[in-house]
């Protein structure tokens, strides 16, 4: 579901290159999601190697890594733990979506209608066994730090933003600021250009990035009333919000009200939802105590050998983009030398 404060976010649009040389905290659920409903083949039907396992993520994280490594960004990867209690009513309601979607797919698959063959493919995908390791296998050989987190891998992340070990926490959830993360990516692992559903139109997609402190100043409100404003709204932990609260109303009775507490039209509503919990995971969540964050080199070999020896990719492909990796550290490398010799 993810928390709807579209409505009331300043955006600035940016572009990977501002991010050189910066440390990106990066949600990799979101992300490995992201990859697995986009890259595709014709049919709907996710890539796959020639042992029929699942290829599409990986897919997407090596092209993505060699993006970032070539441009010089540094991201690390925080992968989610155990989910809290209160996220179940928002993971079954999930898995309902994917059924429903199932039968769309296969009532469209048998009419022939490609075109929502695609779109229903997309809203049924879902983590499988091994995606994760696999993930962290291919990020350790590029020396892209990963990072477990003990529950929700956005608090991590955005705890990462508040030590300084990272520069912004990139997700598309707007989740991220009510986790307290100074600044927010959004679009980092999906720009570009990317074909509309059911149009034969593409849009460039351009990453943004959001400025925590600007929004609490621009609203007028502190972040623990900021996560108030997310419940009455709903988010994963009380997915189902308040009927006819959108962010806009949200944000009036706030401001007006000051807490949850003294807005008294919503009183009998609050008793059934378990509201001081909420705020904890937000306000107080379960981080993991990272001290240091290390990265390390491309090992250039053992992609080859992962991807193109395991996992069936192109070895043509494979070795032309770690040539333009190998070729930009090079460059930037040299540039570098340059300015401090």
């Amino acid at each position: 579901m993810g928390l709807d404060l579209k409505g009331l976010i300043t955006k600035e649009k940016t572009t990977l290159e501002s991010f050189a040389s910066k440390v990106i905290a990066v949600d990799a659920y979101n992300t490995i999601y992201q990859f697995l409903s986009i890259i595709r083949g014709p049919d709907g039907m996710l890539l796959s190697d020639s042992q029929g396992r699942v290829t599409s993520h990986l897919s997407g994280l090596f092209y993505r890594s060699i993006n970032f490594l070539s441009l010089g960004i540094k991201p690390v990867f925080v992968f989610d733990g155990k989910s809290p209690s209160l996220k179940a009513a928002e993971i079954e309601r999930r898995k309902q979506i994917k059924k429903e979607a199932t039968i769309k797919y296969e009532k469209a698959l048998a009419e022939g209608n490609m075109e929502d063959v695609r779109k229903y493919a997309q809203q049924t995908t879902s983590m499988q066994d091994g995606m994760v390791e696999d993930a962290k296998h291919l990020l350790e050989l590029f020396g892209i730090p990963s990072i477990q987190a003990p529950a929700e891998g956005e608090a991590t992340a955005a705890h990462l933003t508040k030590t300084g070990l990272a520069y912004a926490s990139a997700s598309q959830d707007y989740d991220s600021i009510l986790f307290g993360a100074k600044k927010l990516i959004r679009n980092f692992t999906n720009s570009g250009r990317r074909k509309l559903p059911n149009r034969n139109t593409y849009i460039e997609i351009e990453p943004e990035i959001i400025d925590t402190s600007r929004v609490l100043s621009d609203l007028g409100v502190t972040a623990e009333q900021l996560v108030d404003i997310g419940i009455l709204i709903g988010t994963d932990f009380n997915p189902d919000g308040f009927e006819r609260i959108g962010p806009k109303t949200a944000l009036k009775m706030i401001k007006e009200n000051g807490s949850l507490e003294e807005i008294e039209q919503i009183q009998e509503k609050l008793q059934t939802i378990p509201y001081h919990e909420i705020r904890k995971i937000f306000l107080e969540p379960k981080v993991s105590d990272v001290s240091e964050i290390k990265f390390g080199e491309p090992n250039y070999s053992g992609i080859i050998s992962y991807l193109s020896g395991e996992r069936s990719f192109s070895r043509d492909r494979v070795e032309a983009s770690l040539n333009r990796l190998q070729k930009s550290t090079i460059k930037r490398s040299h540039t570098l030398e340059q300015w401090f010799g």
